[in-house]
């Protein structure tokens, strides 16, 4: 793993002065000894923008429409589809919120149980903002006025087959609890390319069970294909305007909440579906 000194000083080459002039002031929490509570370093986001930088323009080519729809300040959830074998759509808008958002803001992606703990790679997400999926985590953040970046769907939207592209699995509900709980909007993203960018043969059942999951997709290709990303925001669902802190643990409540994210989320998705004129256009 790169010390801070030297992810600062390969991001210094790649970012353009404009990036690291952006860059300058986005939201960080220091715990004291440069990193935040959670492992996340100003260097690796810098490094993060400037690696993604040509796949994110050239080889993705995102289109991003909504994002001023994104808070500029205080908690909220974004809550978008997952899907495409490989975590690729949660880089891009993970990307996409640090290039469109002003003040810049980090999504801190919320990770399923078994993502921290993979070698090298943990720790390499942690440093971007990532964090583990326990509720303490997401309630010290949300306290924090952090911008979450939850997938409903969780593993099942990420190794559906192929002919269940664009069909959305069931969204648990703990990124409406926790919005309820901490009185902060949710805003629905719908992200249409990454379901076409990693075709897979078939998912291993065995290879899940060695990671806790439920099976691991095998890829058709090994690249991902450059289809033309276009990442989707929607109006953000004023939970804390409805419901009071107490009713967190209404589980009608809850799921209806899921449901209405979900539903906004699909009209996203087809709006995209509908815009492109072909999967790498």
């Amino acid at each position: 793993m790169l010390s801070p000194e030297r992810m600062a000083k390969l991001a210094h080459r790649l970012l353009s002065p404009e990036m690291k002039d952006r860059l300058h002031n986005f939201h960080f929490e220091d715990a004291g000894h440069g990193y935040d509570a959670f492992g996340m370093h100003p260097s690796a986001i810098h490094l993060g923008i400037g690696l993604f930088s040509w796949i994110y323009e050239s080889y993705f080519r995102v289109i991003s429409k909504g994002a001023d729809k994104i808070p500029a300040h205080g908690s909220a959830i974004l809550a978008a589809n997952h899907s495409g074998n490989l975590p690729i759509d949660a880089m891009m808008l993970w990307n996409d919120v640090l290039r469109q958002t002003h003040p810049p803001r980090v999504a801190r992606g919320i990770a399923d149980h078994f993502v921290p703990a993979l070698p090298f790679i943990g720790t390499l997400f942690s440093r971007g903002g990532m964090v583990g999926g326990s509720a303490g985590n997401v309630r010290s953040l949300l306290n924090q006025g952090e911008l979450l970046m939850i997938f409903p769907e969780g593993v099942p939207g990420i190794i559906k087959p192929w002919e269940q592209r664009y069909q959305l699995q069931t969204f648990r509900v703990g990124h409406a609890q926790m919005a309820i709980q901490h009185g902060c909007p949710i805003v629905p993203v719908g992200i249409i390319g990454a379901e076409e960018q990693l075709p897979s043969l078939f998912s291993s059942k065995r290879l899940g069970k060695i990671f806790g999951i439920e099976a691991v997709p095998i890829p058709l290709v090994p690249v991902p294909l450059p289809v033309r990303y276009r990442i989707y925001y929607g109006e953000p669902i004023p939970v804390q305007e409805r419901y009071n802190p107490s009713q967190a643990d209404d589980p009608l409540i809850l799921k209806e909440v899921a449901e209405e994210v979900k539903a906004a989320v699909h009209v996203l998705i087809q709006k995209g579906l509908s815009d492109r004129t072909g999967v790498f256009q």
